[in-house]
């Protein structure tokens, strides 16, 4: 194909001819050295023009520039771009016993390279399987498997080369959402535990509640009514590395009779602690190693729960968490029938006793 001084390619078929222009007209009034060097003029001042209104483009470090392009990571900080982090893998195994300290690490070392605000619970809820090894502690599953844990610590949660994700923005936002909109739900009388997320049910535990009476405890140092107190309040207090006294001797304690009659060290579960209407009673809500005594008036005052349970439970309540607890005796069951419930305080005795009162001295 041959071009013939300044033209245009004519194509029909296959056959290319060029038709030359003629130099006139405009082509012709370009082609003047005095409007050539007109247009040269204008080019320069425009570009004068651009430097000077968007002279921000150009210098190093201006917003565009960085908005635009990324700034060069040394080998170390790239290596911890957000891109990257979608997973860690596990270094070594990580029992009972360091598992808390270690997530402590993982997020404090991470928390700098994610755009969000990264928190334990954040992270297991992100890798629920995390929980489900936690639940398989529990002596009384691992029985039923024909195991037995005597030291729930020495237990393995992480192995080498597990993988934890990080979510990505959107998926941790909408997490952390479902977090702050829960809430724990206890019916004293019904010895049940609910876990809400968005006023709807997602889980529920049977627990053990405090007696029906009034007790001399050495840890308080006087008597205490042991029933479990009602109200509207938060989880205030965890404590990661429980420290087990009887109150009603003041006597620590490191092992635990199983229903079973084995003795096994006493597993290392967090314990939470609520405030109900501005007070703190030392209501806690914690794990009990003896589950025939769930669904029962036993405790000292603290709501009772299984293992497994209690670490559902503790993965679901975060410091902040809204707490309620009722004394409801009429309640729907799972056919649907309005039932009602055994008043194991003797509520309704003392109303009745009360309005007697009422009656003879109007």
């Amino acid at each position: 194909m041959t071009f013939v001084g300044r033209g245009v390619i004519r194509c029909r078929l296959s056959l290319c001819t060029a038709v030359p222009i003629p130099d006139s007209g405009i082509f012709a009034h370009l082609n003047s050295g005095n409007m050539r060097r007109k247009i040269s003029l204008l080019i320069l001042l425009f570009g004068v023009f651009i430097l000077f209104v968007r002279k921000d483009a150009f210098l190093p470090g201006s917003a565009s520039q960085t908005e635009s392009i990324p700034p060069s990571p040394s080998s170390d900080t790239r290596k911890d771009s957000v891109p990257e982090l979608l997973f860690f893998l596990v270094p070594e195994n990580i029992s009972v016993r360091s598992y808390f300290k270690f997530l402590q690490k993982v997020v404090a070392d991470y928390q700098p390279r994610v755009p969000y605000p990264l928190s334990e619970h954040l992270l297991v809820r992100a890798n629920p399987w995390m929980i489900d090894t936690l639940q398989q502690t529990d002596y009384y599953r691992r029985k039923a498997l024909g195991d037995t844990v005597w030291v729930q610590t020495d237990e393995c949660i992480l192995h080498r080369g597990d993988t934890l994700f990080f979510p990505d923005s959107m998926a941790a936002v909408a997490l952390q959402d479902r977090i702050d909109h829960t809430s724990i739900d206890v019916n004293i009388p019904e010895f049940r535990l609910r876990i809400l997320e968005y006023g709807k049910v997602v889980y529920v535990f049977p627990v053990r509640v405090g007696q029906n009476r009034v007790r001399f405890l050495a840890e308080a140092g006087h008597s205490v009514d042991l029933r479990t107190r009602t109200g509207n309040g938060s989880v205030i207090r965890i404590n990661r590395y429980p420290v087990f006294v009887n109150p009603v001797d003041g006597k620590k304690f490191t092992h635990t009779r199983r229903d079973d009659g084995v003795v096994t060290l006493m597993p290392q579960i967090p314990w939470t602690e609520v405030e109900l209407d501005g007070m703190r009673y030392g209501q806690m809500i914690h794990p009990t190693t003896n589950p025939n005594t769930l669904e029962k008036a036993y405790s000292n005052g603290c709501v009772g729960l299984g293992e497994a349970d209690a670490w559902r439970f503790y993965y679901s309540a975060p410091l902040g968490t809204q707490v309620t607890f009722r004394y409801d005796l009429q309640v729907v069951n799972d056919a649907g029938d309005t039932i009602t419930l055994p008043d194991i305080y003797k509520r309704g005795k003392k109303k009745q006793a009360v309005r007697a009162v009422i009656g003879v001295f109007p």
